[in-house]
């Protein structure tokens, strides 16, 4: 979810899963060591349970990483072994390293040593030629034995060579069994499934073979989505799309009186009223308004009186 779950998505995203895990963002270890730490590190209070999510492949680097993780406040470091990216391949992290389980068992507990709270691993069932149910219990044995209780797993193979990241959302297909395989070999291990899942009926079918599930493009294109399906598992009502966006209202004047764009945050909620009467009028007027200079909460506004008028003519 690189460039996509930042502060203000996160921040947006709380409103709509209030008992959901959020997770940032990859942040490269070297990144946090040698880079803008507090930019890199931002969140707000809000937020919690938030995960920081780091890529790396270098114990001591990826140790004091998650060292300044949590010294930030974050609840989790989560040790990324499942992103396909040609950018992250470069730099020896990501899936990439489900080749190499002893390095990744040397990097958690070098993160494990390094901080109290849990360190997780999100990784693919497999790269390339990793194709059974073998090499994935390896891996997972390895994170056991290395001190990981989480493990989430993206359920599609990663081709490292030959397909783009774009390509690799789609192709090979989703083997959802070696995941609740992975669960019933390891059943001390916290399994949490990913990939592909695409709204209740699904989570809640998954829920009957692991632990828990991940929502990553559903949660983002359709992010009311996220509301139903966190209400529906605790038992409540989920808040009105409306409701959520005049609770934004606060947040977004006060990120504007620091400076930031408009755009900057809007950019994640335009996809609030998927499929909803006036959805489309609600995206364009967000997405043409918020880059005007100065833009502020009435270009929201604006774009919540479009949806208000097509939900008007339909009950009218």
């Amino acid at each position: 979810m690189m460039d996509w779950t930042d502060m203000h998505c996160r921040y947006f995203h709380r409103l709509l899963g209030p008992n959901a895990r959020l997770y940032t963002e990859m942040v490269t270890a070297a990144a946090l060591v040698h880079g803008h730490r507090a930019r890199l590190l931002a969140h707000n209070v809000e937020e919690h349970p938030v995960a920081l999510q780091v890529g790396g492949a270098e114990p001591r680097e990826l140790a004091l990483a998650a060292r300044l993780g949590e010294a930030a406040g974050y609840d989790e470091i989560n040790l990324n072994a499942g992103c396909p990216s040609d950018r992250v391949q470069s730099g020896r992290f990501g899936a990439c390293l489900m080749r190499e389980p002893a390095l990744v068992a040397d990097c958690v507990r070098a993160m494990r040593d390094a901080v109290r709270v849990p360190v997780t691993v999100k990784c693919r069932i497999g790269v390339d030629d990793q194709d059974d149910d073998g090499d994935l219990f390896a891996f997972a044995s390895r994170m056991l034995d290395a001190g990981v209780e989480l493990l989430i797993v993206h359920a599609r193979k990663a081709w490292l060579q030959g397909l783009s990241p774009k390509q690799n959302r789609e192709v090979p297909p989703l083997n959802y069994a070696r995941v609740y395989r992975l669960k019933r070999e390891f059943p001390e291990l916290t399994v949490v499934i990913n990939g592909g899942i695409d709204g209740l009926d699904a989570v809640q079918a998954h829920l009957q073979h692991v632990d828990g599930v991940m929502l990553g493009r559903l949660a983002y294109h359709d992010p009311y989505s996220l509301a139903r399906i966190d209400a529906a598992l605790a038992g409540a009502t989920p808040p009105s799309r409306e409701e959520v966006m005049l609770r934004m209202r606060g947040y977004i004047e006060r990120q504007r009186a620091g400076g930031i764009r408009l755009a900057a945050m809007t950019r994640h909620l335009l996809g609030l009223y998927h499929g909803e009467a006036g959805g489309k009028a609600f995206r364009r007027i967000l997405s043409e308004r918020a880059h005007a200079m100065g833009a502020g909460w009435e270009a929201v506004e604006a774009a919540l009186d479009e949806v208000r008028l097509h939900a008007g003519r339909r009950a009218a």
